[in-house]
């Protein structure tokens, strides 16, 4: 773990210090162990040859990952090359999710006060040394020994078995690729074709659960997440687009649920809460047709929260920003927090376009904040630049929405643009119906 006193990425400063003295080494010495930190032992010379010993010989270790620390991240890649079990992970909340590859792992979180030191120590403690205890009956928690078979005693053989399966690999992105431009059945019997999907590699069958979210296949994706080994769909990538598809299926209180146990498990990301504020928005939307007024007003306050959490949790992505200000607009009346809000999606969207790797959504910020602006000649361009970005039929679907949500809004205000109107049009011309 990080020594002394450390800012996560959101800025916060976390003292590491109290959270070994008070929380960690606690909670070892419950366990009947005795906490070593290598700060405890150092004498002086080459630091290195003490930790390699300690990482590998230590019958039992905790690692936070708090602040995703690469030197954390290098010692944990240590322990669970050698150590098939007992190894413990945890990670303060509040500072984004974890990396994608230690993602899947088990880790517990743990929060911090005001002054960053560990609050609710009782029942974080409670859960460490619980799971301590656990650990000295040697379940396996190394993803190596886990997923790798006969890890590390490893035939000589298998590279060939590697290989094939990289050339496979390649061959079946290949055909997942032309089976997208073919559409939804071409996806349907390419599925049909890998067999057991236990069995095929994890790449591959993202790609196919990706694949059919870019043809709007939600029942498509919900079937496949259910065949998939459970490493792959507890990742949080994979429950992210889970959650759109059943929200996309009428599904949304599913979606929410999954939505909600990412975010209290791994932390808040600009991802998740932008999809838990979208379940959220087309729950607003059914409660307004259906003339349920106190509860779309609700609906839409969560919503606005959802978005801003999002945009909280990450400034670089402009997408759950925008959306923010745009049921801004359309709340009734209007929230004055977007005026504050516009220019710090403004800057977060630009500064994605200058960095040179703009996508769709940079673009289609850039057409709502010129609509919500106004600024005709800006909306233009921007329409330009997303029908030319667009990947998925679904894209411009969305935003089309969006745009048809803030002219409905400033119709109610007799407040009617003629051309917003053509660029939704403009836009659905690239949908699926």
């Amino acid at each position: 773990m990080p020594f002394g006193k450390k800012s996560n990425l959101s800025g916060s400063v976390i003292d590491f210090d109290s959270v070994y003295k008070e929380l960690i080494a606690p909670s070892i010495a419950e366990a009947g162990l005795e906490p070593l930190r290598a700060d405890e032992e150092l004498a002086g010379g080459i630091i290195h040859k003490p930790m390699y010993e300690r990482l590998i010989l230590c019958e039992y270790a905790v690692a936070d990952l708090t602040t995703a620390n690469a030197n954390v991240f290098y010692e944990l890649g240590i322990r669970h090359a050698v150590r098939p079990s007992s190894t413990l992970l945890l990670f303060a909340e509040g500072g984004g999710q974890l990396p994608f590859d230690v993602a899947p792992l088990r880790a517990v979180p743990y929060r911090l006060s005001a002054e960053g030191k560990p609050a609710d120590i009782a029942k974080t403690k409670e859960v460490l040394v619980q799971l301590l205890n656990e650990a000295k009956k040697e379940k396996t928690d190394s993803p190596l020994y886990q997923l790798v078979n006969d890890y590390p005693d490893i035939d000589h053989t298998k590279t060939d078995v590697f290989r094939e399966q990289v050339e496979y690999s390649s061959e079946m992105k290949k055909k997942l690729a032309s089976a997208r431009k073919e559409g939804i059945e071409a996806l349907r019997n390419l599925e049909k074709e890998l067999g057991d999907i236990k069995n095929i590699e994890a790449s591959v069958i993202t790609d196919l659960f990706l694949s059919y979210r870019s043809v709007k296949g939600w029942k498509e994706m919900i079937s496949l997440s259910e065949k998939m080994t459970p490493p792959l769909a507890a990742a949080v990538m994979i429950q992210e687009q889970l959650a759109l598809a059943f929200n996309r299926n009428n599904l949304g209180e599913e979606a929410e649920n999954i939505l909600l146990n990412l975010i209290e498990k791994r932390g808040p990301s600009s991802e998740t809460y932008g999809i838990l504020g979208r379940v959220y928005k087309d729950r607003w939307e059914q409660a307004e047709k259906s003339g349920e007024k106190i509860l779309a007003k609700s609906l839409l306050n969560k919503a606005i929260d959802a978005y801003l959490k999002g945009f909280e949790a990450d400034w670089r992505d402009a997408y759950p920003g925008i959306n923010a200000i745009t049921l801004m607009e359309i709340k009734e009346p209007s929230d004055p927090r977007k005026e504050k809000l516009i220019p710090v999606v403004t800057y977060a969207v630009e500064r994605r376009i200058d960095a040179g790797k703009p996508d769709y959504w940079d673009y289609a910020t850039l057409l709502e904040l010129a609509v919500l602006a106004k600024n005709e000649d800006a909306a233009l361009i921007a329409l330009g630049d997303s029908l030319a970005a667009i990947r998925e039929v679904w894209e411009p679907e969305t935003t089309a929405r969006n745009l048809r949500l803030i002219r409905e809004a400033r119709e109610k205000r007799n407040d009617k643009i003629q051309w917003a109107e053509e660029i939704e049009k403009e836009l659905e011309k690239r949908t699926i119906k």
